[in-house]
């Protein structure tokens, strides 16, 4: 089994997470990122999906979902995560480490900054 940070589309009750579900994954627990990440809403979709980058001042800490995912299922989920996004390691609040998704600097062009809302949930309520 592989916990795996999700912080948008594939958090409980939203559109990807049939892509966890579907191979068995389990809800583990809420928890937060350490506040070392700009949060960005990507352009393009749907679904909308956000961009975590980690950056060296500045941050602010992120909403996540840990998802514990059968290993033998982390390739058919890998294969189908879209540039500029990917998974790797994320630091947590509390000071612990899991690989989640992450994105990519230069994916961020064209995104709007959502940092100030540090969660998924609230930019989607958002009123655009």
């Amino acid at each position: 089994m592989i916990d795996i940070a999700v912080c948008g589309a594939h958090m409980s009750g939203l559109p990807l997470n049939h892509q966890l579900t579907s191979r068995g994954g389990r809800f583990l627990r809420a928890a937060r990122s350490a506040p070392i990440y700009r949060f960005h809403a990507l352009a393009g979709g749907p679904p909308e999906r956000p961009g975590m980058v980690r950056v060296a001042s500045g941050g602010g800490a992120v909403a996540l979902e840990i998802w514990r995912v059968p290993s033998a299922q982390i390739g058919s989920f890998l294969a189908g995560i879209p540039s500029p996004l990917g998974l790797g390691r994320v630091a947590l609040e509390d000071g612990g480490s899991v690989i989640g998704f992450v994105c990519e600097a230069a994916g961020i062009e064209g995104a709007r900054d959502i940092t100030a809302l540090g969660d998924w949930r609230a930019h989607v309520a958002a009123p655009v």
